[in-house]
């Protein structure tokens, strides 16, 4: 950053880079794993919650074990299964990453698929599963590790008449239309031979569980990478709704408008038993946190093989970690995740409204927000991500207080943010000027979705790479009034 060094604006800076760091160290998947489940030998040990007494399943009643790893977070989460699994016979795994790593195991395949649209390897993956999963039998045991990324990483069409480059403008219409996550996983789920509980299908004999690093609200966990595994709680007619809501047959190419357009587009398999689960008593956000989701009986659209789910981790020990490093640091924190899946110029609005408020009490304060704000985009795009679109409107907030030592930070956990290859930016009271004296108009990098450009060259670009995590978005409002304002 190019602001004053060793003064209030850098130290803030330091600050949020600091705490958004310890964060993603203290939400670690292989902490979590241990929290979850154990092996004792080949006994796989799962805390499913502490209202109810571990589960033990003996492995050595399969003769074999299949692990198929999507999204983001799936070479960690593949590789820190594996190294707690005893060495056996009859193992073998998918790993479907946003790279391929340079170290790997000889009994995995792996892909890197396409994000933020799918591409050929997305394709491939996906059908390669499938070829392993219509193999399984009685005596298989999956493991699903899913995490967010998956829904255009691993892909491949209902309709195999659609092809790669029509599936990619369906994605595209769906990302730039202002839907919500859940919206517009509701339509991909309808869409996909891999989603919307499709997946789990392909093996309906084997037992199987899912370990699941969201990305999405836990109210919404049938939308993490579109519902592969689980049962989805939505419908044709909720898809309806949304593409006339959005006008998105229009954005459609002609063989995707065709699809939705037929009167005999199917149901995905589990929606009847996701609907009727979630009317049950125990179907509260508490059981959800707590993952006890058994399915075995004849209904059971996924087959005979019993289902569970496990959450390893979410947004909300991310916001925890972060609400504890900054309060470590003598910051008054105050966590508000009011306007997830907002619009972005709204949520920034009402953050910065809260925020100004609730400093006026605290010489060092720290306003936490997590989940995901949504941009519409209309027209060219540039270069950018809802987070650095978000950290750009907050800067001509701002810009009214330069002189008082205030900072808006907001990246995403994956290390990535739209099509940019940073994970966001932090925008301070200087922002706004020291852009225009770079020769940028901040105005036209906002109505230009271009936000990327104009913080690199500041030097408030967050860069940290890919970072194997995908917990949402992390947004801080900082302020230090411990000395004298400037202005």
């Amino acid at each position: 950053m190019t602001t004053e060094a060793n003064g209030p604006l850098y130290d803030l800076h330091q600050v949020a880079y600091d705490i958004f760091r310890r964060s993603l160290e203290a939400c670690s998947i292989e902490a979590a794993f241990d929290r979850h489940l154990h092996f004792e030998g080949n006994v796989l040990v799962r805390n499913i919650s502490p209202l109810l007494p571990p589960s033990r399943i003996e492995l050595n009643n399969f003769k074999s074990i299949l692990v198929i790893a999507i999204g983001k977070a799936a070479k960690p989460l593949i590789e820190t299964l594996l190294s707690r699994m005893s060495r056996r016979k009859g193992l073998r795994g998918l790993c479907c990453a946003p790279q391929i790593p340079r170290k790997r195991n000889w009994r995995v395949r792996y892909f890197a698929g396409g994000h933020p649209l799918p591409d050929k390897n997305s394709f491939d993956a996906a059908r390669s599963a499938l070829h392993m999963l219509h193999r399984a039998r009685k005596n298989t045991f999956i493991f699903f590790l899913i995490s967010g990324g998956g829904s255009t990483m691993f892909e491949l069409p209902l309709d195999p008449t659609i092809s790669l480059e029509d599936t990619r403008m369906f994605h595209q219409a769906l990302i730039s239309c202002g839907a919500t996550i859940a919206e517009i996983n509701t339509v991909r789920k309808h869409f996909s031979a891999v989603k919307g509980g499709r997946l789990a299908l392909a093996a309906p004999n084997a037992t199987k569980l899912s370990l699941l690093l969201p990305d999405v609200p836990l109210h919404h966990l049938d939308a993490l990478a579109s519902s592969p595994t689980l049962p989805d709680g939505t419908t044709i007619a909720q898809t309806r709704e949304i593409l006339q809501r959005y006008d998105l047959l229009a954005r459609f190419p002609q063989s995707v408008r065709s699809f939705f357009q037929r009167k005999d587009l199917p149901e995905t398999p589990g929606a009847k038993v996701a609907h009727t689960w979630a009317s049950q008593p125990h179907a509260d956000a508490r059981m959800a946190r707590a993952s006890a989701f058994p399915i075995s009986t004849n209904a059971d659209p996924f087959g005979s093989g019993s289902i569970g789910f496990d959450t390893l981790l979410s947004s909300h020990d991310l916001l925890n970690a972060a609400s504890d490093r900054a309060r470590s640091l003598g910051y008054e924190v105050v966590i508000d995740n009011t306007c997830d899946e907002w619009d972005y110029a709204e949520a920034a609005r009402y953050l910065l409204e809260r925020f100004h408020s609730l400093r006026k009490e605290h010489p060092l304060f720290c306003l936490v927000s997590g989940g995901e704000v949504a941009v519409k985009l209309d027209g060219p795009v540039g270069i950018g991500g809802r987070n650095q679109q978000f950290a750009l409107a907050c800067a001509f907030d701002l810009a009214r207080w330069e002189g008082e030592p205030l900072a808006v930070f907001s990246a995403g956990t994956d290390g990535i943010d739209g099509n940019s290859t940073v994970a966001g930016a932090i925008a301070d009271t200087t922002t706004i000027r020291r852009a225009r004296a770079y020769g940028f108009d901040p105005q036209a990098s906002l109505s230009q979705f271009n936000a990327c450009p104009l913080f690199t060259a500041l030097g408030d670009a967050v860069v940290t790479g890919p970072t194997g995590q995908n917990l949402r978005d992390l947004r801080m409002l900082l302020a230090d009034q411990r000395r004298p304002s400037t202005k």
